[in-house]
């Protein structure tokens, strides 16, 4: 079993930054790679970013590219998304998931996934 809760989210103008967190309980955090996905009202879930276990590589979606960056600190159990230059259609529920069983793999379909945090609400405002 693996808990996620993520924190961070919240109300910014268009071209400001967060910066989402994610905290992880449960199985060895170190042995798995982790993701963001985010979900608008209205639209299907979507991937965002995935790390590899060890940090070495990174996986993202062209919509957040070169504005995105995922990172983890295994010390600390944690996998965070700085978001910068926010658009307004950036606006959803942001989703952490943890896939246990893709080894070397960063995989961005969210049937991949094993285990999900509760989300946090990102805003953006033009």
């Amino acid at each position: 079993q693996v808990q996620l809760v993520e924190s961070g989210g919240g109300l910014v103008q268009a071209g400001g930054s967060l910066r989402l967190s994610c905290a992880a309980s449960g199985r060895t955090f170190s042995r798995y790679a982790m993701g963001w996905f985010r979900q608008a009202p209205g639209k299907e879930r979507e991937f965002v970013a995935a790390i590899s276990w060890s940090g070495g590589s990174t996986y993202y979606a062209d919509s957040v590219k070169g504005r995105f960056t995922i990172s983890r600190d295994n010390a600390k159990n944690t996998v965070y998304l700085q978001m910068n230059s926010l658009k307004p259609e950036d606006t959803a529920v942001y989703y952490c998931a943890a896939d246990l069983w893709g080894g070397t793999l960063l995989r961005r379909g969210a049937l991949e996934y094993d285990y999900w945090g509760q989300g946090t609400q990102v805003t953006v405002s033009s």
